[in-house]
């Protein structure tokens, strides 16, 4: 088994091991995986935070020994919460981090950072608000472009707690409650399309207010029925599941 780190600022997984293929997720800085198969010019790998699996250019990142991948696993995170900041590299130049990005990494990668860790006082409510207005991006995972369970995943993340990457799979996690009531802000609310597959998730704010991923990230209402865009008037995603994680 071969073993990587994401030195780079963003890189993309992929669902097949080309350029072309559709962007399935993201690795942000200090991100460790497994290598399950290396190609010529590209790797599929398993991600450590949440066991997703895809193809990466052999380009985008470091190369680990065993040893130094199970010492790096043991590492506490340390989380960017500025959007964006920058790390210096051994050259002195800069090298752009996004929130999220694992700060503990750096040392080990011999670059020196002055960016922001998560402060001891947030919420998954906070977090997610960080990403309001960006673009939404299948597979994305940043402030510049985010999909509806990248979303869900960051904000979770930046809480210490680990969520699967697709709305379908978080779907799966923590404990199912029966009517939006009995909900919390921070809590996740599942949406299925018309076949019945959960494809799109939003986290529960105050007030019967959620916010989500479709086009932006964006606040629109929620009631037992639905998300209800307030712009077109109209509801937009259909309730399949409301999970309590927390």
């Amino acid at each position: 088994m071969k073993y990587g780190i994401c030195n780079l600022s963003v890189i993309p997984l992929r669902s097949e091991a080309n350029n072309m293929a559709t962007q399935q997720s993201q690795l942000l800085y200090g991100e460790l995986f497994k290598i399950l198969e290396q190609r010529k010019f590209f790797s599929k790998i398993r991600c450590l935070f949440d066991d997703y699996e895809g193809w990466i250019s052999n380009l985008h990142f470091k190369e680990l020994s065993q040893e130094q991948f199970y010492e790096l696993k043991e590492l506490k995170p340390s989380y960017n919460y500025d959007l964006a900041h920058y790390v210096h590299n051994k050259n002195n130049s800069l090298l752009p981090v996004v929130i999220g990005s694992d700060l503990s990494m750096a040392p080990f990668l011999n670059h020196q950072c002055e960016a922001s860790i998560i402060p001891n006082q947030h919420s998954v409510v906070s977090a997610a608000m960080m990403y309001l207005n960006a673009t939404e991006l299948v597979g994305g995972k940043t402030p510049f472009g985010i999909d509806s369970s990248g979303l869900s995943q960051m904000a979770y993340k930046l809480n210490g707690i680990a969520l699967k990457r697709t709305p379908q799979e978080q779907s799966t996690q923590g404990e199912a409650l029966s009517f939006i009531e009995e909900a919390k802000a921070g809590d996740l609310v599942f949406f299925d399309n018309k076949d019945g597959v959960i494809d799109h998730v939003g986290i529960l704010l105050e007030n019967n207010y959620i916010i989500h991923a479709f086009g932006s990230v964006r606040i629109d209402r929620i009631d037992h029925t639905g998300i209800f865009n307030i712009d077109t008037n109209t509801y937009t995603h259909s309730v399949r599941v409301i999970k309590s994680i927390l």
